[in-house]
């Protein structure tokens, strides 16, 4: 089974890939999704950030309050260390068992859609791997206008995480997400055709 890691920089359009893979049959297994799955309420990963963190972190309805953890630890480097030391061993374990899972069901390919997949050294779970690239005026807007966030905000947010610069440098293949979506799918298409990773 052939796994290639999909990645970009924090509003780079990664998950926009990610649901045209999905779209079209290929089986993706999606960090962030397994990520809100590990802490939803009854999981142990969610009392212990409560313990960690503090139970403001946790909403009266009993359900994680992302948007306050976030704001915490892009702010701070050993908060996010530590939230990290908690999630993302459940995280790989989960991971691993739905690669497990997918390749004794003879999937011969497979997409592993993970935002920090170089920062935390998942690219060598892939034998290739693929960057979702935008400018960093474009990638700057849109991570405003996605999560309603200040500049200030957003340009904390993208420098916690490994310049795109570098990722593309790393990458078996980019794709330019800068133009249209029609224009980021014809990439996509001919990057599979390449690989021969077209299921049509």
């Amino acid at each position: 089974m052939m796994k290639i890691g999909l990645t970009g920089g924090i509003a780079s359009g990664k998950s926009t890939v990610s649901k045209w893979l999905i779209d079209h049959g290929y089986p993706v297994i999606d960090a962030d999704e397994i990520s809100r799955q590990v802490v939803e309420p009854g999981e142990p990963a969610l009392e212990q950030i409560a313990a960690q963190f503090g139970n403001q972190m946790i909403r009266p309805t009993g359900e994680l309050d992302r948007r306050k953890l976030g704001t915490l630890v892009f702010q701070n480097s050993e908060k996010r260390a530590l939230l990290d030391s908690l999630l993302h061993p459940l995280i790989r374990r989960q991971m691993l068992e739905a690669l497990d899972h997918l390749e004794r069901g003879g999937a011969r390919v497979v997409f592993l859609d993970i935002p920090l997949l170089f920062e935390n050294g998942l690219d060598t779970w892939a034998d290739k791997t693929i960057v979702v690239s935008v400018t960093e005026d474009n990638q700057l807007k849109r991570l405003m206008a996605r999560n309603s966030l200040t500049a200030d905000q957003a340009r904390a947010r993208i420098a916690s995480q490994m310049p795109l610069s570098e990722k593309v440098n790393r990458a078996d293949a980019v794709i330019d997400n800068n133009g249209s979506i029609e224009d980021t799918e014809a990439q996509l298409n001919a990057l599979l055709q390449q690989w021969a990773l077209d299921l049509t």
